[in-house]
């Protein structure tokens, strides 16, 4: 797997998997370099990725984190909190490169630590989401501030990684409007400069381990494993559900995945209504029993209308399940060509149609696809591929 630029939109395949150095001290791993991540929005998809790159690895990977909350706090005031643990991180040694999140205020850190952080250490901005084309909720009022902080970021790095083509695309085609906003000094001409700097490297996924799909006898499972939030469209997810059910078709239902509001009131109408097909309900925090409901789901659907990557389709259909997706976002990259038209509608009448047909007979996802999701996006490919190309900007600096 190569990194893609402006220059090469499509993945290449990293090689051998990536070594691993658990619990090794920094000076036990000699060949290996020493990278700091800083993660000051610790939870989620950016603790995942953060702890799945760690966990494979063949470099010393050291986190430095925060709690996953207050995220508005998190990208203003989290790089105070960084910066001082730069002081305990350096006894171990200085950092070979700096890998930051989205969510740090990488100029600010960048001050606060310039007295005891080697000047040619380079610094690469992982993009896991951005503050800029991320759809605020109806009723509130876009705050540019943090779009701004997502910009400062990569001007101070040397390198920029998208976790998708979609999002570095709809990031550099939304920044003109954003910095023109301002009245003078908007150096619109930067923007070519950090675009050239700019590439993409997905996300990984957890190898399956184990036996494979566990699919029960019964009424096809359809599963919702993604965030309990107004960006994914639940509402439309489960107005799907009652269309389904209105015209007779029969499926059970697991609703999984992460809620960080309140008894959002889609989910519990749903609840209500759709009672006598709930096989689970609520998020799920043991792992294992997260995969043992992946692999005997028939049908993952995303109604989103937002991603940046999606991870939790993945994570389903490396397990077995069938995804019907939106024909838009970064959902045409997770999956190849030659299986856009089974998995992919183009709106919400198509939507329920390949649904109806996959309820009336059930498939597990294609094998040609869960080969392209280990081959492609298995966190050993993945990692392999950012320490080749971390090891290259480390020789090109150096």
């Amino acid at each position: 797997m190569a990194i893609r630029n402006d220059d090469s939109h499509s993945f290449k395949e990293a090689g051998a998997a990536a070594a691993q150095f658990h619990g090794l001290d920094w000076t036990e791993a000699e060949k290996g370099l020493r990278v700091w991540l800083l993660s000051p929005y610790h939870t989620g998809s950016h603790r995942a990725w953060a702890e799945g790159y760690q966990r494979h690895s063949k470099h010393i990977v050291r986190l430095l984190t925060l709690a996953g909350r207050f995220w508005k706090w998190r990208m203003q005031g989290g790089a105070i909190e960084l910066a001082a643990q730069v002081q305990s991180e350096l006894a171990a040694g200085p950092p070979d490169l700096v890998l930051a999140t989205d969510m740090t205020h990488l100029p600010a850190w960048l001050a606060l630590s310039r007295r005891t952080l080697p000047a040619k250490v380079p610094l690469v901005l992982y993009m896991h989401e951005n503050q800029l084309t991320y759809p605020w909720q109806e009723g509130q009022k876009p705050d540019l501030t943090y779009a701004m902080i997502n910009w400062l970021g990569q001007l101070c790095s040397d390198r920029i990684l998208f976790n998708s083509e979609f999002h570095r695309r709809s990031w550099f085609g939304a920044l003109p409007n954003l910095l023109k906003h301002f009245p003078d000094y908007n150096h619109l001409e930067l923007i070519e400069e950090v675009k050239a700097r700019a590439g993409v490297l997905p996300v990984g996924v957890e190898p399956l381990p184990g036996p494979g799909r566990q699919r029960q006898a019964g009424a096809p499972l359809i599963v919702w494993n993604q965030r309990w939030e107004y960006d994914k469209r639940p509402r439309a997810f489960f107005e799907l559900l009652y269309r389904l059910e209105q015209d007779a078709h029969d499926f059970s239902l697991a609703v999984a995945g992460e809620n960080f509001r309140n008894s959002p009131d889609e989910f519990e109408e749903a609840r209500g209504r759709l009672a006598h097909r709930i096989e689970h309900w609520g998020y799920l925090r043991s792992r294992q029993a997260y995969l043992d409901l992946l692999r005997r789901a028939d049908l993952v659907i995303s109604t989103a209308g937002h991603e940046f990557f999606g991870i939790s389709i993945l994570e389903a259909v490396q397990a077995g399940a069938f995804p019907l997706l939106p024909n838009r976002l970064s959902y045409p990259e997770l999956i190849p060509a030659s299986l856009h038209p089974a998995c992919l509608y183009d709106d919400e009448e198509e939507l329920f149609l390949m649904a109806a047909a996959r309820l009336r007979m059930p498939r597990a996802a294609p094998p040609s696809l869960q080969r392209s999701v280990r081959e492609r996006y298995s966190w050993p490919v993945v990692a392999a591929a950012y320490d080749s190309f971390f090891e290259s900007l480390v020789d090109a600096v150096g």
